[in-house]
Formats: structure tokens, sequence, C-alpha cells
């Protein structure tokens, strides 16, 4: 949770405005699959909760302007919740949840779904299935079944370079690992550390981990690991450790080195990138990098900054580790259905998609209407990944992955030879927090 809070902060930059609703439909009950999520007409009143707050919420709120525009009878209501767990753990409590709810998270999802407050999305199966990928599909299933959807997603395979300090050291994006390390040293005898590291938010070193690992190790074992079936301290994990400890180490290569990384907050680790001059040449974190560098910085795109995909690890391919926002029915109806149909279409994310600040996991959208080229590539990676995982320590329970994993990360980046303690220590926690 406290990762999502960074993305609702930095993800959407451009000043947003909601769509008036229109009209539009027949008039019959619901249970809408035609492409654009209309179908027969529906109506009805149905509520929707979702994470997205500000020009967020305003965006979200011209997607649903687009839906009452094809089903004129149904009025949605939406509320914007930071805390949307929070707000929905009451709710349910007291017997009044929203129809619909948008969470953080897989993990919340399985939370409300093993308490049997949600209701099956099954009939939508078809749908998501023609427009996501099947990893996106599985993210939504709890004990076989279907109950969630993943309108919104966040890539968090990217790194994100100062234009000019990789001109004047003459290196370019690497494609690979080896390329990686070989830039960064190329880039700190240029004078510039390679590195901006923001390990004070202990999440960032999480993601760091899962990239590294989810590469060297693969997916079935990254599955693994998320679900406890192997233990922390695993080959696989001190494999992972090693070869990141190979950054870390190199503490003359991260600006402030470990102690000023340590004190150094996400935002801050982006925003250093591109100062004048600038203290670090790159910075890995997710898509959400470009609304802070854009927000908080005078650089431009392609000019001043640009993108590259985490390097692959020993022919490992592509892969993508990202987040995302699932779409989730507490009480089902027709109104209900049909909005869960049309959010699965290539339509509705497009309407966010072309203002900006979104990426959509869906496969189908129109890359077209991507505001930039540096969001279409971003989004376009995260939408046609052959392989794709989820963000580990969000899916793992939040004593571990939200707490015990950021601390423990945080100790042995100070000591990152100390690979056989780390993960003695991450063991421990997990087991702790499994039971």
């Amino acid at each position: 949770m406290r990762k999502h809070r960074w993305y609702l902060l930095f993800a959407l930059v451009l000043v947003l405005s909601a769509v008036a609703a229109g009209c539009g439909g027949d008039d019959e009950e619901g249970g809408a699959d035609t492409e654009t999520g209309g179908g027969e007409a529906v109506s009805g009143s149905i509520n929707v909760l979702a994470v997205w707050t500000g020009a967020e919420g305003e965006a979200f709120q011209a997607v649903l302007d687009g839906f009452t525009e094809q089903n004129a009878g149904v009025n949605v209501s939406y509320q914007g919740a930071q805390d949307p767990g929070q707000v929905l753990s009451t709710a349910v409590e007291g017997g009044n949840p929203p129809d619909i709810a948008a969470l953080p998270s897989p993990g919340l999802m399985r939370d409300f779904a093993d308490r049997g407050a949600l209701q099956p999305i099954d009939f939508a199966r078809d749908a998501i299935a023609d427009n996501f990928a099947e990893s996106w599909l599985d993210l939504g299933t709890v004990d076989g079944t279907l109950y969630g959807m993943f309108f919104k997603g966040a890539n968090k395979s990217t790194v994100w370079y100062n234009v000019r300090a990789f001109e004047d050291a003459g290196v370019e994006p690497p494609e690979d690992w080896e390329g990686f390390l070989e830039n960064a040293s190329t880039l700190q005898s240029s004078g510039v550390p390679a590195y901006s590291v923001g390990a004070s938010d202990g999440w960032t070193l999480t993601d760091w981990f899962e990239n590294v690992y989810l590469r060297m190790a693969g997916p079935e074992k990254y599955d693994q690991l998320t679900n406890h079936e192997i233990p922390w301290t695993d080959q696989s994990v001190k494999d992972a450790l090693t070869e990141l400890a190979k950054v870390f180490s190199d503490t003359q290569n991260v600006a402030g080195g470990t102690s000023g990384a340590l004190q150094t907050d996400f935002p801050t680790s982006v925003t250093q990138v591109f100062a004048d001059p600038p203290k670090a040449a790159q910075v890995y974190e997710g898509d959400f990098v470009g609304g802070v560098i854009t927000a908080e910085t005078n650089a431009e795109p392609q000019t001043d900054f640009n993108v590259y995909d985490f390097p692959q690890i020993n022919d490992s391919g592509p892969m993508v580790v990202g987040g995302g926002d699932v779409v989730v029915m507490f009480k089902d109806s027709p109104a209900a259905r049909a909005l869960i149909q049309y959010l699965a279409t290539p339509e509705a994310a497009e309407i966010w998609a072309e203002r900006g600040g979104f990426s959509s996991p869906n496969r189908n959208v129109d890359d077209g209407v991507y505001p930039d080229d540096i969001t279409r590539q971003t989004a376009t990676a995260l939408a046609q990944a052959e392989v794709f995982r989820f963000d580990l320590s969000d899916l793992t329970p939040s004593a571990f992955g939200g707490d015990a994993m950021f601390s423990i990360l945080q100790d042995w980046f100070r000591n990152p030879n100390d690979v056989d303690g780390a993960a003695q220590k991450l063991e421990d926690a997990a087991a702790r927090a499994y039971g």
C-alpha cells in the first residue's frame, strides 16, 4: 500500500477534465457482451469506489461517462478513496459495500474473496481473455473463480536515464545485464555516478530484487517464492542477491554512497538524476517515474530524459514486473455486469489512455492513443509482455511484503556481501508472516 501512494501522487501529471455524460442505448436487462460493452441496454443505479482521486479520479469519471453514454438508463455514482481497503472493510462489515470497486492489489482482492464479500465475474471471462494476457486473468482468479479484472497497470521494469549524461559518456541503453554493468563503469569514468537509489523507501529495493530474481530464476520459481513454496534461503534467492550486490556494493557509483542512498526517498532519487549538474545518470523504477520527472523538473522527454527496459539477464528474454488496480464486484446486478464488461474493452481504456498518466494491461488498446512516445513504449511493453509477474511483495502477507522485506533489504543494502545472512532473515520473517 505504501508503494501505491507514490503511484497516486505521480502517475498522472496532465490536467484532466471530465467528459459530460451523454445518452444512448436500448431498453432491456443486462449482461452486455459486445465489443464496446454496450450490448443490450440496462438500467438502475450503481455505486463505484476506487483508488483514483484528484486528476486520476477525473480521468476515471470520463471513462464512466463513456459507459453512461451507451447506457442512459444507468446512473453511476463514483467515490475516490486513497485507502479503499479500510473504507471497504468498514462498508462490508456494515453490510453496505459499493456495487463495484477498484483495489490496488490482488492480495486485497483475495482477502475480500476469502471473506465471501465478492461476487464472481465469470460472465466476463471471455471478454477478459480476448483482451488481456493469460497472466492477468490468472491474477484475477481465486481458487478457480474469476473475481477481478485489471483496468489500470504499472510497468515496473523501466530504467530512466539522463540523455546528456549518456551522450557525454558515449553509452547507449543496454540490452542485457552485462551491458548494464559495463555502462555503469563507463558512466563513473565520465564523472557521473551510474545509479540513483531511493533506499530510504524500502519498496524500491524490493522492486530491484524482483526484477533481478524473475530474470535469473524464471517465472515458475518466482511464483513458488511468492507463495512461500520454496524458502528464501533457496539458492535461487542467494544467486539473485549476489548479482544485485554488483550494483549495491559499487558504492562509489551510487549517488551519495550507501549512507546517502539510505537517506534518499523515491522522488528525490528521480529528481537528482535530472538536476543540473546531475547527481547520477539513471534511476530504476516504474513507469510512474515519468510523472515525477515532468512534475518536479524542467527536463524534456527524449531531449533530457528517456527510458529503456530493465535489461535481460542470462538470456532471460524480455520480462515485466508490474502492478495494477483490479476491478471487483460486491453486488451483482445487470448494471454492474454491464460496467464490468465495458471496463474490459479497449475502448474504455483508450478514454483514459489518450489523456496521459495511464498504462492499460489491455493488449488490444490502440497504442496510437497514448499521448507521447515514452508512455507508448512503457505501456505497450506492459500489455504485450509474454512473461509478466505482479510485484511479489504486494502478493505476500503485508507483515512480510509491506514491512519486514523492506527493512531487511535496507539492512542488506548496508552490507550487500552478506547474502547468506540476508536470505536467512528474509526466510525467518516470511515463515512468521505465512504462519
